[in-house]
């Protein structure tokens, strides 16, 4: 599943006094739409089929996902992902044709001066986040693909959303089984099979109504859907995941066709942009696994746009973990990882006036517990620092708080009587310390979001049981 994108809009927010009735009217706003989406889960009408890769695999959702839905994987799910989404069960089924849509209400703690986004409030908004399309599953001569079309229900446009092509094989390696893979997609990290790298880390949705810290590192999805990369990848003895992908950016024109909003002043790269991944895995019996790797990449950037006075250098680097407890009830899992990127502004400090040199480390770390794959509560510490340059980060740099989540998936286990449908119902609580280089009224863009996240497929026989 993918990830919301979060638009980031000021940084201090302009409090609005509350009346009885205006809290009264919040409250039955919140009850009302709760019970629609409530009502939507329970009488939504029966499709014939549950999303593509359970169709495929005769699998329930559980399976692959803790709490029996994305995007968090199990190591069946790794696996599946890491052998090119080849696994079946050897039956017949119709093209692998998944739905998904996400429909959420919005609250922050002090109510925008104006709009987040047009055709919408300035605080309590409802909003179809996002519709999606996929193909998710083989494909002819051993190839599998996850391919993503997405509607943005809240920027009302249409785009190519995360792309990931990819055939593997088996070999013998050093006298070790292994696994060698070739893979293309439009995202860096898209390609990982952990949840602690940031296309598929916690939190797995968020509100694009929401406020977001201004500062962010170009590992950080700065990337995404704006270009295409071409690499491969090996997994030696089931220890040493070793990875590199090159990337070229997309032609602006043609990003335009696809959907991506690459404005005239938005920011351009210049040649191949290497990025690259190693991991150690162990796995203590069937119960306990254990990932610790590093990653980064390198980019030649025109900021604004700007070709005249050459490029900005940006490296990137980050270490990363993973720890997983399965049972059969209980799931308990932790992701961690840091983030260090290098800007070396030439272009930009005579451009813009900005520091020749700035840096920006990110950190974030995640605990979640799944009972019975039903009721997960998680909770992140986030943090954002760097350099303090007004001229690049008009707001500062510095951003840190927590994330509180609590998700009910009613569905998606093997004895499920609603085996054609899953839905995820969560409810998330953004809180924030500092907000953009200010502690001062930091907690005024603290953000609730109520969500219900959809996922169907329309073709195909029920899942095995």
């Amino acid at each position: 599943m993918a990830r919301a994108h979060l638009s980031s809009i000021q940084a201090r927010r302009t409090p609005r006094v509350s009346t009885a009735s205006d809290t009264a009217w919040r409250i039955w706003r919140w009850v009302g739409v709760g019970s629609a989406l409530s009502l939507a889960v329970l009488f939504a009408r029966p499709a014939s089929a549950v999303p593509s890769f359970a169709q495929q695999t005769g699998q329930p959702c559980q399976a692959c996902h803790v709490s029996a839905f994305g995007p968090q994987l199990k190591p069946y799910g790794r696996d599946f992902k890491l052998y090119g989404y080849q696994s079946a069960d050897r039956k017949s089924h119709e093209p692998p044709i998944a739905l998904m849509a996400i429909a959420s209400l919005t609250h922050t703690q002090a109510s925008a001066p104006t709009p987040p986004a047009p055709h919408f409030g300035d605080n309590d908004n409802f909003a179809v986040d996002q519709v999606s399309a996929f193909y998710a599953g083989r494909l002819p001569q051993g190839w599998g693909a996850f391919a993503q079309a997405t509607y943005d229900g809240v920027g009302r446009s249409f785009a190519i959303d995360n792309v990931d092509v990819r055939r593997a094989s088996e070999l013998t390696l050093l006298g070790r089984d292994s696994v060698f893979g070739i893979d293309f997609n439009n995202n860096p990290t898209l390609e990982d099979s952990w949840n602690s790298t940031p296309a598929w880390g916690f939190p797995y949705n968020g509100s694009a109504l929401a406020p977001a810290a201004a500062a962010s590192s170009l590992l950080d999805g700065g990337l995404s859907h704006t270009v295409a990369g071409a690499g491969g990848y090996v997994l030696w003895d089931d220890t040493v995941y070793l990875a590199a992908t090159a990337y070229l950016p997309l032609e602006r024109r043609f990003a335009g066709r696809l959907g991506e909003g690459t404005g005239v002043h938005s920011d351009r790269f210049s040649g191949v942009i290497p990025y690259w991944r190693a991991a150690l895995i162990h796995d203590i019996g069937a119960s306990e696994t254990f990932q610790v790797g590093t990653l980064g990449l390198r980019a030649e950037r025109y900021p604004a746009g700007d070709v005249s006075h050459g490029t900005d250098s940006i490296s990137d680097w980050a270490i990363d973990g993973t720890w997983q407890h399965i049972g059969k009830t209980h799931v308990v899992s932790a992701h961690a990882i840091w983030m260090h990127e290098d800007q070396d502004l030439k272009a930009s400090a005579i451009l813009s006036g900005t520091r020749p040199k700035n840096h920006l480390n990110t950190t974030r770390a995640d605990l979640s517990y799944s009972y019975a794959d039903t009721w997960t509560p998680s909770v992140q510490l986030f943090r954002t620092a760097g350099t303090a340059d007004p001229a690049q980060y008009a707001g500062g740099t510095n951003t840190e708080g927590y994330v509180l989540e609590l998700a009910y998936v009613p569905w998606g286990k093997p004895d499920s009587p609603l085996y054609w449908l899953n839905a995820r119902l969560g409810l998330q609580y953004v809180g924030y310390s500092e907000f953009n280089g200010s502690r001062q009224h930091a907690g005024d863009n603290n953000t609730l979001y109520a969500n219900v996240w959809f996922a169907l497929a329309p073709f195909g026989a029920k899942v095995r049981r």
